[in-house]
């Protein structure tokens, strides 16, 4: 039992590190194409990020080893196979669920790795990022990454979802995470202006967390945000950017 727990746990460490080196990879060549130069003399920050990520998808492997060993072998958790078990209905909303769920969590964490001993002796390691690049979403301390890494395996414990929706959950939150730390907006501007985007967060609201630190906690909504009075609105610097100004 102790070795395919063993095996489950490498076996989910390799595929978030090889998710997060080939979703990264891709978006940073994406940002080479679009952008060009705005990583430039980013070397040494980028290979630093990639390390702390690497150390990061171990911590996020072992609990995604552990649910999927729990998930095979003992049907512990909610995850479920059969479309018909649930009602169709309730796959977008078991989606909205975990994320409006993980939101709440993040937010709220987020917002105490930014008291000054716990930034001091973690979230710094995330803002040593001076801008962010398209390499930083998983650049964390160990003790934030076990904060983000529990998130879903608590979850899947508790709130039935399908695999091909619970792999949706995923992949918003790999895309998200990256694109909203990359540097420059790939969403149209009147997009990202609309009431949809005033709800929803996309690279020109995270960027001004990045720049102001006390603001902007939120990881998909601005829901908590604008609750909180800690909305603080869109990155300055982006805007101009966008509008062809220097950045």
């Amino acid at each position: 039992m102790l070795g395919a727990i063993i095996l489950s746990t490498c076996a989910m460490t390799a595929i978030v590190a090889i998710r997060y080196l080939m979703t990264s990879g891709l978006f940073a060549l994406l940002t080479s194409k679009v952008r060009p130069g705005l990583y430039a003399g980013k070397g040494a920050q980028i290979r630093m990020e990639i390390a702390w990520s690497i150390l990061s998808a171990a911590i996020y492997g072992i609990p995604a080893g552990l649910v999927v060993w729990a998930w095979r072998n003992l049907g512990w958790t909610q995850i479920y196979t059969d479309w018909s078990d649930f009602a169709l209905w309730y796959l977008p909303v078991s989606v909205a669920i975990y994320l409006i769920l993980h939101d709440t969590w993040f937010y709220w964490t987020h917002r105490w790795m930014h008291k000054p001993r716990w930034f001091r002796l973690a979230h710094g390691v995330h803002h040593a990022s001076k801008p962010p690049t398209a390499w930083t979403a998983m650049s964390f301390h160990p003790i934030e990454a076990i904060t983000g890494a529990v998130v879903l395996p608590i979850l899947v414990f508790a709130i039935p979802i399908h695999v091909a929706m619970l792999g949706l959950v995923l992949a918003i939150m790999t895309v998200m995470g990256i694109t909203n730390h990359m540097g420059w907006e790939m969403f149209p501007r009147h997009l990202v202006n609309s009431r949809f985007g005033n709800w929803v967060i996309t690279a020109s609201h995270h960027e001004k967390h990045h720049e102001q630190y006390q603001c902007n906690f939120g990881l998909y909504f601005r829901f908590w945000d604008k609750v909180c009075g800690t909305d603080r609105g869109l990155s300055d610097k982006l805007l101009r950017y966008e509008s062809g100004g220097t950045a």
